[in-house]
């Protein structure tokens, strides 16, 4: 199916179907913009008895009439106006509304292969400005398609009534003027398209500069950046000024065709008006018919921009919403239950698209043991206890808990047993209540103070004007850096679940703050079976076993004494380090 030379797509057909959801109100919409159009018909045919019964022929009974008869049908116009423009907006806010949800929902719901592909700034560039085009293409395209429509159906049957040989003179320009709509209307899709990808890149750009502020001013890069900015800008503003020039050329050809249509319908008109074949009320309204009709055309023409630019829209919300995730649930999964959890990685493979960076893990965590993975940066520590959430997904072989391999099991039951503390604490902008309730919402505020006091951030909160109640930024900015990895902290405590992953939770701290994350991190420990990845191998002290990653593989496992003994990886990596930290 096409409209105005576009294929539309089953996408787009999805979006009409939500638009269908709200029939009723776009029956009375369809109602209040059948009265509107018919009213300026009425208007259009009115012109005949007013010129020939009133000013020509004088009759008073008539000047009476008239006149009552046009405030009628304005007043009925007014109403179906504000009518159809509610009703129309009504529509078009509530499928933004869905569209939204549905997007948000979507985006929240796909993997952190995703996230790592896709900008920020994009992606909220999606659900804001993509959206709201498509709520002006429904809420003004669909309105002004339907209302011109009845519109142009109305004023063609008046003119036609009233003089049908000058009504085919003007119809014969109406493919001409449908011509530039389907031209203009293509060239209109492909800028939007390159706008709507520039808004995003905008968004993008803003949203890192805006939270790498810190870095901007002490590298004095505030001039770069603004040049930076400034470039986007005229990029967009030339994108911008091509699909203005194409919506503002369409209206003033069809406007100069409409003039040739009306010049010839005049001369050919009034000729026959002066040899007395029409009265000059009847051509009167039949000119103010055709002049009226073509408006409702010329509007096509913005419409069909609006479509366009809506449609471009479409696409880009709907491959959010039509994208499917990699990180499936059976159709009847196992439940994993509450309670001490053995964790056994099978023969693993994993990689990042086509890189492989696991290869062969075979390791047996048994429940209450803390297992400390090191080794160098990039060696692949993090991406092997990202699997046990099913962040990602195993390339080959299998990980289990409690022998259920975690690909048959819940995403729900999984990751309600694993609690995550990581290097870089994200907290959002609420209070810190809220913050440390965040995996239980049902938490007492006992509960909560429990937590707090067992993460040693009690203190500090009851030292804030608010207590407990205190909003904290965004991302936590009101705390220091200790004081956010103690909330999250407590946090994990709170959500009590027994397997947890602390991914260089104290790395990037003082030694002040690290000691009090440690002691934090001592209790949250207790009795569960820990992953502790760490650079610092003074943190890993109290691990029941240390395992080496490099490069993708285990290359040695056992405690701190027994890899010191064998003179191996671990050894040349705690000598690297120690000697490093006396220097």
């Amino acid at each position: 199916m096409k409209i105005f030379n576009f294929e539309i797509k089953d996408r787009h057909k999805r979006l009409l179907a939500m638009i269908k959801d709200s029939k009723f109100i776009l029956l009375l919409a369809m109602v209040c913009m059948m009265v509107e159009a018919g009213g300026t018909s009425t208007a259009a045919y009115l012109i005949k008895p007013a010129l020939d019964e009133v000013f020509i022929n004088k009759d008073i009974r008539m000047l009476k009439i008239i006149p009552l008869i046009i405030l009628i049908v304005y007043f009925l116009r007014s109403i179906a106006m504000f009518g159809q423009e509610y009703l129309m907006s009504f529509v078009g806010q509530n499928i933004i509304r869905r569209l939204r949800n549905r997007l948000y929902d979507r985006i929240l719901d796909l993997p952190l292969s995703f996230f790592h592909k896709e900008k920020t700034g994009v992606l909220m560039s999606r659900i804001t400005n993509d959206v709201n085009i498509i709520k002006s293409m429904v809420s003004t395209a669909v309105t002004g398609s339907l209302r011109d429509a009845f519109t142009i159906v109305g004023l063609t049957a008046v003119i036609f009534y009233q003089i049908w040989e000058l009504a085919l003179i003007a119809f014969l320009v109406l493919p001409v003027a449908f011509y530039p709509i389907v031209l203009f209307g293509r060239r209109v899709r492909r800028t939007s398209t390159g706008c709507q990808q520039a808004m995003a890149d905008m968004s993008s750009f803003l949203h890192e500069t805006f939270a790498g502020n810190k870095i901007v001013k002490a590298f004095g890069m505030e001039p770069y950046e603004k040049k930076r900015f400034f470039e986007k800008t005229r990029k967009l503003f030339r994108l911008e000024m091509k699909e203005v020039k194409y919506k503002a050329i369409s209206s003033p050809i069809n406007l100069l065709l409409g003039g040739v249509a009306v010049a010839v319908i005049i001369a050919y008109g009034g000729l026959r008006v002066i040899q007395g074949v029409y009265t000059p009320g009847t051509f009167m309204s039949f000119v103010a018919a055709v002049i009226l009709l073509y408006k409702p055309i010329k509007e096509l023409s913005k419409l069909n921009n609006a479509l366009q630019q809506g449609l471009a829209a479409t696409d880009r919300v709907f491959d959010i919403l039509e994208r499917e995730s990699d990180i499936l649930e059976m159709p009847n999964p196992q439940t994993i239950k509450s309670g001490p959890h053995r964790v056994n990685f099978n023969k693993v493979f994993f990689k990042y698209d086509e890189e492989m960076v696991l290869r062969d893990i075979n390791l047996v965590i048994w429940p209450g043991e803390i297992v400390a993975l090191v080794g160098m940066s990039g060696g692949g520590k993090t991406s092997l206890v990202n699997l046990i959430p099913r962040f990602y997904d195993v390339a080959e072989g299998s990980i289990s808990i409690d022998g259920i391999d975690i690909r048959n099991a819940s995403i729900g039951s999984l990751r309600s047993q694993i609690a995550i503390v990581t290097q870089e604490p994200i907290l959002f902008d609420d209070t810190v209540k809220n913050n440390i309730a965040y995996g239980r919402r049902d938490a007492s505020d006992d509960e909560i103070e429990a937590a707090a006091r067992a993460a040693y951030a009690y203190d500090f909160i009851r030292s804030f004007p608010n207590k407990f109640d205190t909003r904290i930024g965004e991302l936590g900015t009101r705390l220091s850096g200790g004081e956010k990895q103690r909330v999250c902290i407590a946090r994990a405590l709170l959500k009590d679940a027994p397997i947890l992953i602390l991914d260089e939770a104290t790395s990037s701290l003082d030694s002040e703050s690290e000691m009090w994350v440690q002691k934090a991190l001592e209790n949250l420990m207790k009795g569960r079976t820990t992953f502790v990845i760490a650079h610092r191998l003074s943190t890993v002290s109290n691990a029941h076993r240390i395992v080496v990653v490099v490069d993708g593989e285990i290359v040695e496992e056992g405690s701190h004494d027994n890899l010191i003994a064998r003179q191996g990886e671990y050894f040349k990596f705690y000598q690297m380090q120690f000697s490093n930290d006396d220097a």
